[in-house]
């Protein structure tokens, strides 16, 4: 089964999709597999991360921030903005795709788990993620 979501990010940030996806997976009906997800964007990432403290979260956005600061004179890329090169950038240091294994019918996710789109544009556009599932 393959199907695509549409995420709206409002601004930089995560943003949690962990029950459109584990929506997903029940649709399938499948007891054992693979659930796979690809963002179809150069700008934003997706991420497996903690779901209980939102700290960890906001933390994780200033120290990528830091590393990865805006305007910053070494860019050529910036035609659409200070945070257009930093965006590429950041998206290349993370991840574009997941594969998280389906047992007993579920994503074999972890307690404190949860997926995440990591927007790193300020005035985002709409976002598609991919998602296939296979059993």
């Amino acid at each position: 089964m393959i199907r695509t979501l549409t995420l709206q990010p409002k601004r930089q940030g995560l943003y949690p999709f962990s029950h459109e996806v584990e929506n997903l997976v029940r649709e399938a009906g499948i007891a054992e597999g693979l659930c796979t997800l690809f963002v179809r964007h150069t700008s934003c990432s997706l991420l497996i991360q903690e779901n209980a403290d939102p700290t960890a979260r906001s933390d994780l956005e200033r120290w990528l921030n830091r590393l990865v600061p805006e305007n910053d004179p070494l860019y050529q890329h910036t035609l659409e903005g200070g945070d257009d090169m930093p965006a590429h950038i950041k998206a290349a240091l993370t991840a574009v795709s997941l594969s998280i294994p389906i047992i007993e019918g579920r994503l074999a996710l972890g307690t404190w788990q949860g997926i995440y789109l990591w927007e790193h544009r300020h005035q985002p556009g709409r976002r598609e993620v991919v998602v296939h599932i296979g059993g």
